[in-house]
């Protein structure tokens, strides 16, 4: 039986998360349908700009995304501390965003009176929000739900589009972390659909290439900040030129089917994350078949599984592909 939700989420552990989620109907349906030879793609930017969208009402950073015919990949980062700092009202004008709240929310994000009575209700409300919108079981149905209502009426059908339940997977370091967004974002070059990165279609990394080119970051995805320092911003402790350089060198050795190698700029990333390049590429190939559970170092996936009660470590062989043996 699967576990409930709740129980695989652990942020005393991480805050990142790898979440999946298929379709359930045999045609791709954000794709090219081989049944009936009609062509979905115009489906992949509807779901590329669900995610976009979201990410300023949620509480929580998209990392990396790909968008492909039959599945999506998000790597997403929860941040308590922006949702902890929002103001009640804050809170009830990113939910109204999405949904219409209830007469006392909108009230209350009108600036009328709200009778003390009510106040208890609408505490309870705002607080049901604020723990909503740091939750990335909200989030994914937030995601899929739009997607699967605007291709049933595309299709004049009902029925479910999504499979019932998405795959979470906990990234429980940093080494795990980036592996896990090289994994999905060069899903479209393993799919033999993009020939480099930078034409992988509807992934987080095209996004940050075109940014890259005018010296910015995507204003909408977690930025890269460099080495770690004092009082540094939000974001994945890495330089984007060097993650840039590694994922693109791997794309290439991927697409290639060779054994190719890394060259001493982009390992620069692996010796800091003290992972052979021989693993990297293993990791990047395989992620999905290699982890079906939490992702990191033995003794983080350790730690991970005595908070959460879990009495085995399931897959606990992989993780020695992300150290140095």
């Amino acid at each position: 039986m699967p576990r409930a939700r709740s129980t695989l989420i652990s942020l005393e552990d991480t805050p990142y998360y790898h979440c999946c989620s298929r379709v359930v109907r045999r045609a791709y349906l954000c794709g090219d349908d081989k049944y009936t030879g009609r062509n979905y793609d115009h489906r992949r930017g509807w779901v590329e700009s669900q995610i976009l969208k979201l990410t300023g009402v949620f509480a929580i950073d998209v990392a990396a995304y790909a968008v492909m015919s039959n599945h999506l990949h998000v790597v997403l980062y929860i941040d308590l501390e922006t949702v902890n700092s929002w103001t009640d009202r804050d809170v009830v004008e990113q939910w109204h965003k999405l949904f219409n709240g209830t007469d006392l929310t909108q009230k209350f994000a009108k600036g009328d009176v709200i009778e003390e009575c009510m106040v208890a209700s609408l505490k309870h409300s705002i607080a049901t929000y604020r723990s909503r919108l740091s939750d990335i079981s909200w989030f994914m149905r937030c995601l899929n739900e739009p997607i699967a209502r605007q291709a049933n009426y595309e299709d004049n059908c009902t029925g479910h589009f999504w499979e019932g339940r998405f795959k979470s997977q906990a990234l429980l370091d940093e080494a795990a972390v980036l592996a896990c967004m090289a994994y999905v974002e060069l899903n479209p070059i393993r799919a033999k659909v993009a020939k480099t990165p930078e034409k992988s279609d509807y992934t987080s990394l095209q996004l940050r290439v075109k940014a890259a080119l005018k010296c910015k970051q995507p204003a909408k995805l977690l930025p890269f900040i460099g080495n770690e320092r004092k009082h540094q911003p939000k974001g994945i402790n890495f330089s984007l030129e060097d993650y840039l350089t590694l994922v693109d060198e791997t794309g290439r050795i991927i697409r290639d089917d060779k054994r190719g190698a890394i060259s001493a700029n982009a390992e620069k990333i692996l010796n800091r994350l003290n992972i052979p390049s021989a693993n990297w590429i293993k990791i990047t190939s395989e992620f999905g078949k290699l982890f079906h559970g939490p992702v990191g170092t033995l003794q983080e996936l350790t730690y991970y599984c005595e908070h959460l009660e879990k009495r085995r470590r399931h897959f606990a062989h992989s993780c020695e592909y992300l150290q140095a043996s």
